[in-house]
């Protein structure tokens, strides 16, 4: 099985990404969280920072972009192009009311002439494969069979489907049967994306969909980073290892960000994730998302790994 770490908007960036690949490895793909698109002739400082070869030393990393203009598409997929990459990922995904009110992400879903002729013109355009990263439709899962004609239409390099609507947002389970549909129906190779969570999701979803090669991986791999590593090899997360994973990340930030405000608010993102692997773990929780002063979430977080276990330890 071929597993790919998906992009998390403020959480997966190079830092943790890198912490990652250090500690648990056996990602065969990261993917950015997204860059918007636009006709600069520069990036921000922090997309700059978080696809620069530099800091993405041993690990696959394919950029994503968002947008439904082609010639913005066109112009930075060009930029991203000159630091090496051969790979970017188109976000049709993100289902966010602020990018679907644009009509990006999963909100392009709905424009589906528009959607085909943008296609057309960054395909008939391209300098680097393009995969895409898509939900099954905006407000129906019928919606997926028209989309997947249009998407057949290309010679996308990765179709990785996350088989809810924009509407689902992360409620509701995914529709495996519009997901074994696409399996049948796309002429371009299929990732899938959603709810894995544990051992036994894997062994459930593999169980059922055989055929299925390459998993893409994000909360699930948020809350526990060793997953991978307990699905293939039923090595259980330590909490020795977790502690150095988080004490890796933490002092990344407190290295590149400025303040206490600023890296206390990237930590509490991903403790949103990591804490569901404690027992008990409600009053450390809150010590920790109240916390204001660095001192202050070093003293919850040593309490957390003194006092509490792993859950399945």
């Amino acid at each position: 099985m071929n597993f790919y770490f998906a992009p998390m908007e403020g959480l997966t960036g190079y830092i943790y990404r890198n912490a990652h690949n250090a500690f648990f490895g056996k990602i065969d793909k990261y993917f950015s969280p997204f860059i918007v698109a636009n006709q600069g002739d520069s990036f921000k400082a922090r997309e700059l920072n978080d696809i620069l070869p530099e800091n993405n030393q041993g690990t696959i990393l394919i950029p994503q972009l968002l947008t439904n203009n082609a010639k913005d598409f066109i112009h930075t997929s060009k930029k991203i192009k000159k630091f090496g990459y051969n790979e970017i990922n188109l976000n049709l995904g993100c289902p966010s009311g602020t990018v679907v009110s644009k009509n990006r992400g999963s909100g392009f879903l709905s424009k589906t002439e528009e959607l085909d002729s943008f296609l057309e013109e960054i395909f008939s355009h391209a300098i680097t494969k393009i995969s895409i990263k898509t939900r099954i439709g905006k407000d129906q899962p019928e919606e997926f069979y028209n989309l997947i004609e249009i998407f057949n239409k290309y010679p996308i390099e990765e179709l990785i489907i996350h088989p809810r609507i924009q509407k689902d947002f992360y409620k509701n389970k995914p529709n495996l049967k519009i997901f074994k549909d696409a399996l049948t129906l796309s002429k371009n190779p299929i990732c899938y994306n959603g709810d894995i969570f544990t051992v036994k999701d894997y062994k459930e979803f593999s169980s059922d969909f055989q055929g299925v090669e390459t998993l893409m991986l994000g909360r699930g791999l948020l809350a526990n980073p060793g997953l991978i590593n307990e699905i293939e090899n039923n090595i259980k997360l330590e909490k020795d290892l977790l502690k150095d994973f988080h004490d890796k990340i933490y002092e990344g930030y407190k290295r590149t960000l400025f303040g206490d405000r600023n890296v206390l608010f990237k930590m509490k993102e991903l403790w949103f994730y990591m804490m569901q692997m404690f027992s008990n773990n409600a009053k450390y929780a809150k010590r920790i998302r109240k916390s204001e002063r660095l001192y202050d979430y070093d003293a919850a977080v040593l309490s957390l790994f003194r006092e509490q276990d792993i859950l399945g330890d």
